[in-house]
């Protein structure tokens, strides 16, 4: 090498590149030119210890021992820490992967593979182990099941009831594509409440949850009363970040009070990664205790509405309201 050419080499791996106007900030691009995502920078009242505590990493070994998931995991929900500590989770069958790819979930899209028949039978010795008094069962959308996993809920239900008899079952189900007989299955067991979230409003759906519908949800819920009667009590959730306005969300609880839910959960949208919708802006707590108070006016039982509320947060609470809201 000459040491012309020398020179010029020096000289190029010395040139200044302006960073790109779409990509400002102080974040330095990876090797293939990308910047990496940062999450933006949350308000004071949505900042939560981090989980680690005795009880919580006690939990997290049981449960991964027992090859169990949780939705506390799954979906990254900020409440785990506080939850698992009380001695409470929401576990959820069928696997980890779904059928569907709703823009705001953190569980994976693809095919499932998952089919273990004691499943149901691991999760109630969990409950029991727990000494759990309210268990919450969910699952990922299984559109590839001929009962879109119908079965699966059943047996869980039965497994818990069997095992920790005084123990409160709350399932929160898929929309099972708004046939009668998946549904009809699970409230035969008559759990003590029926769970199924609608979680955005209608004009959201098109970007927020593919494949599924908002009425065709509302038509679950109704048909979850119908089947259950007075034994089942019926509960839905939103989230608030995706763009919505107050006058929607409040029409939207209209919708769900006329198809006979009594129990509502209010909480703000977090966004897991990149890949996901982003967060159009954080509701004040103001604006959710206003969300509450509409949501009472139009005859909810049990109202939970916060920025960290999620669909399962303090579910053991719900059931003594209702009786106190009775009384």
């Amino acid at each position: 090498m000459t040491e012309t050419t020398a020179e010029a080499g020096e000289a190029a791996e010395r040139v200044h590149v302006t960073r790109s106007r779409a990509k400002p900030g102080g974040t330095a691009a990876g090797s293939d030119g990308a910047v990496p995502f940062r999450r933006a920078r949350k308000p004071p009242w949505l900042k939560v210890p981090a989980p680690g505590g005795p009880t919580y990493r006690r939990l997290k070994a049981e449960i991964g021992a027992d090859n169990l998931h949780t939705v506390c995991e799954e979906a990254n929900c900020p409440n785990v820490g506080e939850c698992w500590e009380r001695g409470t989770a929401t576990f959820m069958i069928l696997g980890d992967v779904c059928t569907r790819r709703c823009g705001f979930c953190n569980v994976q899209t693809g095919v499932p593979t998952w089919n273990d028949p004691l499943e149901p039978l691991r999760v109630a010795n969990q409950v029991k182990r727990m000494g759990l008094r309210h268990a919450v069962v969910t699952s990922v959308d299984r559109d590839d099941l001929p009962d879109y996993g119908a079965g699966a809920f059943v047996g869980t239900i039965r497994s818990i009831r069997m095992q920790v008899p005084g123990c409160k079952v709350e399932v929160l189900t898929p929309d099972f594509r708004g046939q009668e007989m998946p549904l009809a299955k699970v409230i035969h067991e008559r759990p003590d409440v029926f769970n199924h979230n609608v979680e955005t409003v209608p004009r959201l759906y098109p970007k927020a949850r593919r494949g599924s519908k908002f009425m065709r949800s509302a038509r679950v819920l109704r048909m979850a009363k119908e089947m259950g009667g007075e034994e089942v009590v019926t509960k839905s959730g939103l989230m608030v970040g995706l763009g919505e306005s107050f006058e929607e969300m409040v029409e939207a609880f209209g919708i769900l009070r006329e198809h006979r839910v009594q129990v509502l959960t209010v909480g703000q949208y977090l966004r897991p990664t990149e890949n996901h919708l982003p967060v159009e802006r954080y509701w004040h707590p103001e604006e959710f205790e206003a969300l509450e108070r509409e949501a009472y006016a139009l005859g909810f039982e049990s109202v939970a509405s916060g920025p960290l509320v999620r669909s399962s947060y303090h579910a053991d609470r719900h059931l003594p309201e209702r009786a106190a809201a009775s009384a």
